[in-house]
Parts: C-alpha cells; structure tokens; sequence
C-alpha cells in the first residue's frame, strides 16, 4: 500500500512540477473577439499551445490601439508576468511595446507585422537594442497581394479579349505594415496587365460593414468594374453584398478576391462568387509558439534559419486545396501533431518547415 501511495505521489509532483516549469505565453491579439480571422489565428494558436504543453493567454484588443498598449503595460509591468509576449506591430504600436517590456524579464517575440525599417532605424531591431525581443515572424504579404490580383486580371484579360477593364481595390488599415505590402503586390500584378485600370483605392479597415457602404457609392461611381481585388475576406464579403444589391452577380459580372481561410469564405469560393482566394497566415501564430517552445527548451531558432524570419505561408488555393482546408477546419485541434514540427531532441535537422502543405493532406 504504501509503495503504491508512494508511487502516486511521485506522479503527482512531476506532474505539477511540469505543470510549474511549462512556459508561459501571452497573445496580444489585435483584433475583435467575434472577428472570424483572429478568432482562427486564436484558435490555432491554443491548439498549438495544447500540444506543446505551453499556457497561452490571449488578450483582443477589439481594434482599438490604446486598449493594445494598456493591455501590454498590464502584461509587462503587472505582477503576474508572463515568460513570452507575442505582439503584432499594429497602427505601429511596436516601439511603444519594446519601450515598456524594457526591464520586465519577458522576452518578446513578433508576428504577422514586425517593426518596419524606419522604426528599427530607431529602435534597432531584435536581439540589439532590446535584447529580449527575441525574433520576429512574418508571412509573404506582398506575395499575397500579387497572387490574388495576378489571378483576377489573368481571367479578366481572358475574357476581355485584350480590351481595357476597371479594377477596384479595397485594403485593411492603412497604418498596418500588412496592408501596405499586400497593396504592393496589387501594384506589381497592376503593372504587368496594362489593360486593367485602377480607378480607385479605398481603406476598408479590415472591415464588411465599411467596404459594403463604400463599395455601393464605389459601383455606381465606377458602373464598367468588374474586378475587385480585397485584402481580406471580411471586405470582400461587404463589397461583394453592395454588388449583388446594385444588381451585378459576384463571379459572373465582376470578379472578386479574398484572403483568409474561414468556412464562409472556403464555401463561397467553392460555391464560384470568389473567383481567387488566398490563405495561410491564420497559421503563423501556432508556429510561432513552436519556435518558443523550443527555445524555452534550449533549442534557440536564430541557430536554425534566423531570428527573422519571412516564411511562404501564403498558398493560393484551387478547390481541392479548399476542400481540404476547410476539412482540417472543422476538426478538433485541425488534426495537426504540433510537436513533429519541433527540433528540440532533432540534431540533425537544418531548419523549421513551416507551411499551410500539412492542412493539405
């Protein structure tokens, strides 16, 4: 009896011993609660953070860039501190956040929009000036922009049979590094179609109720469009309603794009309305807790392709691809084996592989 009390016991201090030394996270989400992206970008995160066996905080800043840094001074200069801080650097908040985490002990880590090059000019960048901004992770954004605009005004130029067409083209936040690079590939896609004719560029926010009221005034200013090209989805979707009220047919009379990875976008591009769509950086935070788990164990990522890092986690999607994804979306913890993708223990491996190819299959 008492060998087996013993025995117990033993299993009950590792437990809460692992439990104790399980590295700590928090999340700075800059985006609302309900909003299907980050909602997506949370929840991928926590299944990552299962897996691992990391506790993940997640705090939304419901948009608003004063309730992000009280929430980053509450985290840094609170009692109760996390191990890691992972921040975006929306509307350029990244300085302020460096500037406060200074003394703290959290180390801080940086995902989807790192400091731009003229912040770094002043801040330096990771590992300098700050030393416990550990790295950063972005994905391919312009990348993004340009593949979702090539593949519009490719059907578009095929239908008009080399004849001119309008192009509208609505983007996020305008004081938002992702938004900006994703314009960049519209502007490169843009430059390689001479027929197409931007007639205007409006900033949406991110947001459907905002695109829909300015797209219906868009529409009728500009009654010959017929591509839109949409750095989200939440956009499209809002542009796509103002057309359908004005009495054009997404995926007939004008063409749209999309980005992100929601069941609503996944089936309305199944279904034709969306006639490109691009996805993949739902995904960067979960790797990103990869990276910190791992470094957390003694296995530090600058030794294994950089502190940072620009990773192709943007794919565009056909409709096997979307089948797929959105398969991988309704399952619990998207059916991935998180701890495969680490390298603590995996001495020969090079590098990380990150990439949308395992909700692929």
């Amino acid at each position: 009896m008492k060998g087996r009390c013993a025995s117990l016991l033993f299993f009950l201090c590792l437990g809460l011993s692992q439990s104790l030394s399980a590295a700590s996270v928090v999340f700075l989400n800059p985006g609302r609660t309900h909003e299907p992206f980050w909602a997506s970008y949370a929840q991928f995160m926590q299944a990552a953070a299962g897996d691992l066996g990391m506790k993940l905080e997640i705090r939304y800043a419901e948009r608003n860039l004063e309730r992000m840094l009280d929430q980053a001074r509450e985290v840094l200069q609170g009692e109760n501190r996390p191990d890691y801080l992972v921040f975006v650097n929306e509307q350029y908040a990244g300085p302020e956040i460096l500037r406060l985490a200074r003394g703290s002990g959290v180390k801080l880590f940086a995902v989807n929009s790192s400091l731009t090059p003229d912040q770094q000019s002043v801040t330096g960048g990771t590992r300098e000036r700050y030393p416990d901004w550990i790295g950063s992770m972005v994905p391919n954004d312009e990348e993004a922009g340009y593949l979702m605009a090539h593949s519009l005004l490719e059907q578009q130029a095929r239908r008009a049979y080399g004849q001119p067409f309008d192009v509208l083209a609505f983007s996020g936040v305008k004081q938002t590094p992702a938004a900006q690079r994703r314009e960049q590939g519209l502007m490169a896609a843009l430059a390689e179609f001479p027929q197409a004719r931007l007639r205007q560029l409006v900033y949406s926010e991110w947001n459907r109720d905002r695109a829909y009221n300015q797209a219906l005034q868009l529409f009728q200013r500009y009654p010959d469009v017929s591509v839109v090209w949409s750095a989200n989805d939440e956009m499209a979707f809002g542009a796509m309603k103002a057309a359908t009220e004005l009495g054009r047919k997404p995926g007939r009379d004008v063409y749209f794009s999309a980005l992100n990875n929601s069941p609503e976008v996944l089936r309305t591009y199944l279904d034709g309305q969306i006639s490109a769509l691009v996805s993949g950086h739902f995904t960067l935070g979960g790797w990103a807790m990869v990276l910190l788990h791992d470094y957390d164990a003694g296995v530090d990522f600058a030794r294994h392709g950089g502190k940072d890092r620009e990773v192709r986690l943007f794919m565009a999607l056909d409709r096997d691809k979307a089948k797929r994804l959105l398969r991988h979306m309704e399952q619990q913890g998207y059916d991935l084996d998180f701890r495969a993708l680490s390298l603590v223990g995996k001495t020969s491996a090079p590098d990380y592989r990150f990439s949308l190819e395992p909700l692929m299959k």
